[in-house]
């Protein structure tokens, strides 16, 4: 899809497979689209196209002032820009075999001002859920084009968000992150369980969240880059930190040391939500650091919300008949049960899939974790050591 503001419209042109419009049926003759009668069926399916393609102006649903529409050949190239698109609607229909090529449309929508915040949202074909993606490449009046990858599944997107729009969306979906994330919630159970006071915790939570921050935001701007074949050992490093953490507590754990722990921990799970921003960061517009630090403030709040409810949880739990040091092992042995079969089945999709290439690129981007994690032990020791002598 092409979106082009211009000073009085907007113009939307769309590529669709006709696989996709299931419901609308075009005449067919001899295996072949008849075009002299598929009229009736083109404006059904460009009927179909506005009422599911939903563009708004500043919150407020817009309806298309015009449009048409044409059938293409598989083998047709002219989406590749816009220009090739504008001149290709216009043109005449081509002879197309049934259940083969695309329905191509343009839309057009008057528009208050070039400046609005303009959004869309696609219904198109609910049953194929986040199967279904839609190229949106949008081109403003005035500045640089951006090109975002949307489902049905995110909902209204602003092509051109303002900052508090892109603030908005990213601290929700940071905070929404948290509790459907099985394994962060696992290595927050892990980690709190041995604590019976909320003053010994602090340490261990700022750890985590410092850890979790520097990755995160690290990666998102390709301060230090984690290339995407690194995402199934990132995916193990994070099953076999839950699982040490919960050996941990089973043989007795040094809460002395668990903020480093934690931190550690952080900074494993910080490069698997990059993952998750990267793909995310292309909604954000021009405001990308916002957005970053707005997810990161999402996820802390999460956090400490779960925390509070896990920790509540877990003392409460302990008080009973069990007793402490009992439900303790009983906890953690149910989570290093969960957590070793997860880095068993992890590890053995990252056999299979094999390991990063070592190439230049990865070599640098070994090179930069590791001199940061030279930095990060450094300042550990740093700390310890300032510790024991206020401690003396």
């Amino acid at each position: 899809m092409f979106v082009k503001v211009e000073p009085d419209n907007l113009r939307l042109l769309i590529r669709v497979p006709l696989d996709v419009l299931r419901d609308v049926q075009f005449p067919v003759k001899a295996n072949e689209i008849d075009l002299q009668t598929s009229g009736p069926a083109i404006d059904q399916a460009l009927r179909m196209l506005s009422e599911t393609i939903t563009i708004s102006e500043n919150g407020i649903a817009a309806a298309p002032s015009s449009g048409t529409a044409r059938l293409s050949l598989p083998s047709d190239r002219s989406f590749a820009d816009y220009d090739g698109a504008v001149a290709h609607v216009a043109a005449p229909d081509t002879i197309i075999y049934s259940g083969q090529g695309f329905f191509d449309a343009r839309l057009q929508y008057r528009i208050r001002s070039p400046q609005s915040m303009f959004a869309i949202q696609s219904t198109l074909a609910p049953d194929l859920g986040d199967s279904l993606k839609l190229v949106v490449q949008y081109l403003p009046l005035e500045g640089t084009g951006r090109q975002c990858v949307i489902t049905g599944r995110l909902g209204r997107v602003a092509l051109n968000p303002t900052p508090y729009e892109a603030a908005r969306r990213f601290f929700i979906r940071g905070i929404a992150h948290v509790p459907g994330a099985t394994d962060y919630l696992l290595l927050l159970i892990c980690l709190v369980v041995p604590f019976r006071s909320v003053r010994g915790l602090a340490p261990m939570v700022i750890a985590l969240s410092a850890g979790h921050s520097a990755t995160l935001i690290g990666t998102a701007f390709n301060l230090a880059q984690v290339g995407q074949v690194f995402a199934p050992v990132v995916d193990v490093a994070i099953a076999a930190s839950i699982a040490y953490v919960a050996f941990e507590n089973i043989g007795g754990a040094n809460l002395d040391r668990r903020w480093l722990i934690a931190g550690v921990s952080g900074l494993v799970y910080g490069l698997g939500l990059s993952y998750l921003l990267r793909q995310e960061l292309q909604l954000a517009g021009s405001h990308p650091l916002l957005s970053v630090l707005s997810f990161n403030l999402g996820i802390e709040i999460a956090q400490l919300m779960t925390l509070a409810v896990v920790f509540g949880s877990v003392s409460l739990l302990l008080r009973g008949p069990i007793g402490e040091r009992t439900g303790i092992v009983v906890i953690s042995a149910i989570v290093a049960h969960t957590a070793w079969h997860w880095t068993m089945d992890r590890g053995t999709v990252l056999w299979q899939a094999g390991w990063p290439e070592l190439d230049a690129p990865s070599l640098l981007i070994l090179a930069r974790w590791m001199a940061g994690a030279l930095v990060a032990i450094s300042a550990v020791r740093l700390l310890v050591q300032f510790r024991a002598r206020q401690h003396a």
